[in-house]
């Protein structure tokens, strides 16, 4: 009777009960080694998945032994408290290898490098390679093509989420209430799984493991971890590409040319994963080395694109890896903790273009999330655009850039610093700053001005009277005691300069203040509007109503953008001009129609 040691790869996967089943194994002495054993307990113990197989292996294996004309023995010592440690190194393999040479015993082993140490020991040894079962997976009958995920809980009815990113439904599939062994049947199945190529253990913990099978990412949870046996599995029902998106030209063209920090935020399902997929795809079709970083490794990319992992627990060892085969982009997926946060900064500073998803319910929330773990002042250099993604669909995107200036709200010349803006990138307007006051890094909204009153109002109407001359929408902004911006047209700023820039200085002398003149453009705001308004006529006076919402304020009546008179509106909306007033008499003598007299509100 020849002698055979089996170690826990071959039992695990069931390769060895193939083998007996097959013919290929009879009339044989199997010896199970006491750290097989021991070591398959102790993973039971651990609540591990592969522990409890490995015991149910054996327990079918004493079953058919009778069968087929075997003896099973067990065989070697009880490892030590050092065996368990040293584990990792190969301990217990070793302690398998020297059991065999005891017994002058053939080795059965599903572990290549275990095949291959033994024979350069001299050790006889058969590699039986696993072989992917014709499994169905129990858990595939609750997918269809508008199924996103399944979740699948002890006491409970299988529910799932059906629908697209964005718009989805939690539907209930049976009535059936799931009990605990067929948690257990489906569990065995999909770990049966993961000694093939088309299956991998991404995480593998006391009471939760994750395992990728081709594109569905299944979490697996039980006591301690979780109060009861629980098996998710997330399955993508779309691929886009950047063409499926309604993006502008202008953003296309940050993308190919020069984006290179890239953040996409948005919450929990809304379609994150897709864009970095689609972008990551778009990189690579356009001729650039493109690798990922993620964990579990479920983005939808193409063949080319290499997918990473943590390289011994982390991504910083991933990172010296990556520096190595010189990519030009990489997709940092779920960009999380502060150590990724840390090594996505640092990878982007080398030169690689990098581009992370973050979970966030707003632009801006993914931007404070930098904060604090990267230092204030490169976070502009890490990161120069961040497209939040909701509902599956391209949301706001914020554009960053580092200058030295005032903060806005601030006067003095004195409290410049280097301020961090955030621009809305479809129209460049500023709507966030960040910068440091006191000791607190602080990131403020940039709201449009607040109703002027006081002296700081009159100022600002003396000095919006005496440049209506050139201007008829001249818009003024006090920057301080002393100082103001006076924004006006360009074909007017000639006229207001003056040749050699004496009209200015002037009126500088007049006013004893300091006046930048600043050509208006299309991302100013020009708060004095021109109203709409109906015009009538009485025996005794001009009647222009503009609206009850505007009743009490203040506002200038133009004719031909020329200044005719600033009156007060009534509470019905209504502006009276007396027929005998200059004011009327000039109105009837230049407007010809009502499009001639424009009105400009006074209070904003």
């Amino acid at each position: 009777m020849s002698k055979i040691v089996v170690d826990t790869s071959i039992i695990i996967n069931g390769q060895l009960i193939a083998q007996i089943e097959s013919g290929h194994i009879q009339n044989s002495e199997i010896i199970i080694p006491q750290a097989v054993f021991d070591e398959l307990q102790s993973q039971a113990s651990q609540k591990k998945e592969q522990g409890f197989i490995g015991l149910e292996g054996i327990k079918k294996l004493k079953e058919i032994s009778n069968n087929f004309g075997l003896v099973i023995t067990i065989h070697g010592a009880h490892p030590t408290s050092e065996d368990i440690r040293m584990a990792s190194a190969g301990r217990i393999d070793a302690i398998i290898k020297d059991v065999a040479k005891q017994n002058q015993a053939i080795l059965y082993t599903s572990d290549y490098v275990q095949h291959l140490v033994a024979q350069a020991e001299g050790l006889e040894s058969v590699f039986v390679k696993p072989i992917s079962k014709n499994l169905t997976l129990e858990f595939l009958k609750f997918f269809d093509s508008e199924t996103m995920s399944v979740h699948l809980k002890e006491n409970m009815p299988p529910m799932a989420k059906k629908g697209k990113p964005g718009s989805f439904n939690l539907t209930k599939l049976d009535d059936e209430i799931l009990t605990k062994e067929y948690l257990k049947f489906i569990s065995s199945q999909i770990l049966e799984t993961t000694t093939f190529d088309s299956s991998t253990v991404e995480i593998s913990k006391t009471g939760a493991s994750v395992i990728q099978y081709n594109d569905y990412r299944i979490a697996i949870t039980y006591p301690p971890f979780s109060e009861a046996f629980e098996i998710t599995i997330v399955h993508p029902i779309v691929k886009l590409t950047l063409d499926d998106y309604e993006i502008s030209e202008a953003l296309m063209k940050r993308f190919s040319d020069r984006a290179e920090g890239i953040i996409i935020s948005g919450p929990p399902g809304s379609g994150k994963s897709t864009l970095a997929s689609s972008l990551a795809n778009f990189y690579h079709n356009t001729g650039k080395i493109v690798k990922t970083f993620e964990s579990p490794r479920d983005l939808q990319v193409d063949p080319g694109i290499t997918q990473y992992t943590k390289l011994d627990g982390s991504f910083d060892n991933s990172a010296d890896i990556l520096l190595l085969v010189r990519p030009d982009y990489t997709i940092f997926d779920e960009v999380r903790r502060r150590e990724d946060f840390r090594t996505f900064a640092d990878l982007r500073l080398t030169g690689v273009g990098m581009v992370g998803v973050v979970h966030a319910n707003s632009p801006l929330d993914a931007i404070q999330r930098f904060i604090g773990k990267i230092e204030l002042g490169i976070i502009p250099n890490v990161i120069d655009t961040v497209v939040f993604v909701k509902d599956g669909h391209i949301g706001k995107i914020y554009d960053l850039e580092l200058v030295v200036k005032v903060p806005t709200g601030m006067t003095e010349s004195d409290l410049a610093r280097p301020v961090i803006e955030i621009r809305n990138f479809a129209d460049n307007i500023l709507e966030h700053e960040i910068y440091t006051f006191g000791e607190e890094n602080v990131i403020v909204p940039v709201s449009k001005k607040a109703p002027k009153v006081g002296i700081e109002k009159l100022a600002e109407d003396k000095i919006r009277d005496i440049f209506r001359k050139f201007d008829p929408r001249v818009e003024v902004e006090i920057l301080s005691d002393n100082k103001v911006k006076v924004l006006v047209d360009k074909q007017c700023m000639a006229s207001i300069i003056g040749k050699g820039g004496s009209n200015i200085n002037e009126i500088e002398k007049l006013l004893k203040i300091h006046i930048d003149v600043v050509e208006k453009n299309s991302n100013s705001d020009n708060s004095s509007g021109d109203l709409p308004f109906t015009f009538s006529e009485s025996k005794t006076a001009l009647s222009l109503t503009v609206g009850r919402e505007y009743s009490s304020m203040h506002a200038d009546i133009y004719v031909h953008d020329k200044y005719v008179t600033s009156v007060r509106i009534g509470k019905k909306g209504e502006i009276l001009i007396p027929k005998r007033s200059e004011a009327s008499r000039t109105l009837m003598k230049f407007a010809s129609s009502q499009s001639d007299i424009q009105i400009f509100l006074k209070d904003f």
